[in-house]
């Protein structure tokens, strides 16, 4: 399992509603978080396959800006 950390603008739980379907609707991840309470609100993706660029891709469509840390 690979673990990969990203900047993100997922800043609140309104935000973390509407990108949580999404990540969750991504087969290739196993399993993920957004720390809220960071400065940078990281988001961490457990997965075997996926590349930095299919997760901002995935944050992409809600609207969401995931930069690799």
């Amino acid at each position: 399992m690979k673990t990969q950390k990203f900047k993100t603008n997922i800043n609140c739980g309104n935000c973390l509603a509407k990108v949580t379907p999404i990540l969750n609707a991504e087969p290739k991840i196993e399993s993920w978080s957004v720390d809220l309470q960071s400065d940078d609100r990281i988001l961490t993706v457990e997965s075997e396959n996926i590349t930095a660029d299919e997760v901002f891709k995935t944050v992409l469509k809600a609207g969401f800006i995931a930069k690799p840390e």
